[in-house]
């Protein structure tokens, strides 16, 4: 078993959620059904709320891990996306508040009034950006899909009006053939660009562990992190039981501008159940941003 090492996270502990529920290999989705399965998602009222925060912004409670288009009365609507792979277009969407009114004021949370996570049901294809919002509510970001799939669409935000993390989540169906691609067994070393990055620490379903993060360039440690977003990592994990949703940071207090760090960041997680999680380290160095994939069975 792996030792954990240095704990860290961003504004208390984490509990790591997730997402990825997957297809059938060689499926293929027609246009007329990717419509019909967006606009059915669309309609569909969720009725979960997120878990409760303390004071130190540990989360208590999974609730509805970002599975639905509906937390404490603010709704993700008219979620629209290119139907087909290589298409170059746009996706865009509206969070609406309580009163059905489109959503305007929003809390800055590390340093973006939204997040927007995109994840084939796979675990592939993942994107964390950050599209614009225009005087009607309405939020954008040019898009185009590498490949055919069903991918969940979270939208993770702070409203002024209470303070809390939201999350709301829908799916969009891209047409044409596919093959899953299921992670045939833990990962805990992988390179991207001219990187080379391990995760070290296990996951324990109900009891928090840490899991740390170490970049090194052609064998030597990477002290050049830069500060992304207010931090010097982002984790995302996903569950590949099903689709739930957790974005966290490393501890500490928020980095200075022109400060570097590495090679480690650590982080604490709890994972709710035993099973297979699919995770995801964002880091920044030279001003490019990359993302490391990991996949680690909670015990």
């Amino acid at each position: 078993m792996r030792t954990p090492t240095r704990l860290g996270l961003y504004g208390g502990a984490l509990v790591a959620v997730f997402a990825a529920s997957f297809a059938t290999a060689g499926a293929v989705v027609p246009d007329e059904v990717a419509d019909d399965w967006t606009e059915e998602t669309q309609d569909h009222d969720g009725d979960g709320h997120g878990g409760e925060r303390s004071d130190d912004g540990a989360e208590h409670e999974a609730g509805s891990l970002g599975l639905t288009l509906e937390q404490d009365g603010y709704r993700l609507a008219d979620v629209q996306a290119p139907r087909e792979p290589d298409d170059d277009g746009t996706l865009s969407f509206t969070i609406l508040d309580p009163e059905g009114a489109a959503l305007t004021d929003f809390e800055l949370s590390h340093e973006k009034e939204l997040h927007l996570i995109v994840v084939r049901d796979d675990g592939e294809g993942f994107r964390h950006v950050h599209p614009e919002r225009g005087d009607d509510g309405e939020w954008s970001v040019p898009w185009e899909w590498d490949a055919a799939g069903t991918y969940r669409v979270f939208a993770d935000f702070v409203p002024a009006a209470t303070g809390e993390d939201a999350t709301l989540s829908s799916t969009v169906a891209v047409a044409g053939d596919f093959e899953p691609d299921e992670a045939a067994g833990e990962v805990t070393t992988t390179e991207v660009d001219d990187f080379e990055v391990a995760l070290d620490g296990e996951l324990v379903a109900g009891e928090p562990s840490t899991l740390t993060a170490t970049v090194e360039s052609d064998g030597e440690p990477v002290t050049s992190l830069e500060p992304y977003l207010g931090a010097y990592g982002h984790l995302v994990a996903l569950r590949e039981e099903d689709l739930g949703y957790l974005h966290v940071h490393p501890h500490g207090d928020d980095p200075e501008p022109d400060a570097t760090s590495g090679p480690d960041v650590a982080f604490a997680a709890t994972a709710p159940t035993p099973g297979r999680y699919l995770l995801y380290l964002d880091f920044q160095v030279d001003g490019e941003v990359h993302t490391a994939r990991f996949v680690l069975d909670a015990r």
